[in-house]
């Protein structure tokens, strides 16, 4: 009913894949690890899916990540719980993050199967934050902010005119409680003890998954395989450093077992965690370099893209990468490599000394 993904390993860029090439079909289930299920759900963006995971409770389900909130997915989940997890409810539903690819769907599951969602504190916050923001236009400030950091008038009159609440458009109302996860705290699921790591810098208070004894850990976006997770800087904390949260987490994932078969939430599993903690380092860390050099000459976080991006940056990802640049820019200012100034109505940030 539902099969077990072939063995096939591979080894690409230093890390071994021990299920190959193979991948669920969109909205199919490939049971990874007895009792643990891998679900893929398509996504409406450039990245186009999305990992979710179904553990087995015992007499239960548990749901770690839920997708967006389209139609598609709601039919794809319909059809699961019609099909291979027909015969028993599910009983919890586990958010990662707040981001919309992962807890879009998780108040439609926690009405549907009267459960609440379990995060931890600062993303269930977050998310309730911002699904509240259903304005018909970006504020004022947030225009201001991009416009301040060198968006050319185009793309500014573009977001001026754009529609508000994107966030809220894919997240399906949430109920108002949650149960809170914390660092550190274990939970049973089937018979296995899990343990929640958090990690910072890509969200505020991101939940892994740790099975210490079958050397498991569902990631979500902290650690993924062939793709970085984004981290910026946002107009609602305009002077944050994401990057130094991210480098610190880093650090404290290196602490887990290097052997750790990984379940991100992009991509395919993988094995060899602590070679992938250190590809994504030494990419943040190369690319601190350049734009240090760069700022040589004052620029603006626009400006910046050429140096940050190895392609151009289109319409559509310009809030996103502006948000990169930044959490890179601010890193240096905090620790007095750049200094930020004003030019006329631009922030530029230059090189000290």
């Amino acid at each position: 009913m539902m099969a077990a993904a072939p063995v096939q390993p591979m080894e690409e860029r230093g890390l071994i894949y021990p299920h190959g090439s193979v991948v669920p079909d969109m909205g199919g289930m490939l049971e990874l690890w007895p009792g643990i299920f891998w679900v893929r759900m398509p996504l409406p963006f450039a990245l186009n899916h999305i990992n979710l995971w179904v553990l087995d409770g015992g007499d239960h389900w548990v749901i770690v990540d839920s997708g967006v909130a389209i139609a598609a997915i709601r039919d794809h989940w319909r059809a699961l719980f019609a099909g291979p997890l027909a015969g028993k409810p599910v009983g919890r539903v586990i958010i990662t993050h707040y981001h919309p690819d992962h807890i879009g769907l998780a108040g439609w599951l926690a009405h549907t199967w009267g459960v609440v969602p379990e995060m931890t504190r600062g993303e269930w916050l977050m998310a309730r934050m911002l699904t509240l923001d259903n304005a018909d236009h970006p504020p004022a400030e947030s225009v201001d902010f991009y416009a301040r950091h060198g968006w050319p008038e185009a793309a500014v009159s573009r977001m001026r005119a754009s529609s508000g609440g994107r966030f809220a458009a894919g997240v399906h109302r949430l109920p108002i409680g949650y149960r809170r996860l914390r660092d550190g705290d274990c939970t049973q699921i089937g018979g296995r003890e899990w343990r929640i790591v958090t990690g910072s810098g890509h969200s505020p208070e991101h939940a892994c998954l740790l099975c210490e004894a079958d050397g498991l850990l569902i990631s979500g976006d902290q650690v993924l395989p062939r793709i970085t997770s984004n981290i910026s800087v946002y107009p609602g904390e305009p002077e944050a450093d994401p990057l130094g949260e991210w480098l610190d987490s880093i650090a404290r994932f290196r602490l887990l077992d290097a052997g750790l078969r990984v379940f991100p939430a992009h991509g395919q599993p993988f094995e060899r965690l602590h070679v992938r903690l250190d590809q994504l380092e030494a990419d943040h860390r190369a690319k601190l370099e350049a734009l240090e050099a760069a700022c040589a000459t004052p620029l603006t976080a626009y400006e910046s893209f050429s140096i940050m991006f190895r392609r151009p940056i289109g319409a559509d990802e310009i809030q996103m990468a502006t948000g990169e640049a930044l959490a890179h820019l601010h890193w240096l200012e905090r620790r007095g490599q750049v200094v930020a100034v004003m030019d006329g109505a631009w922030q530029r940030f230059a090189r000290v000394g």
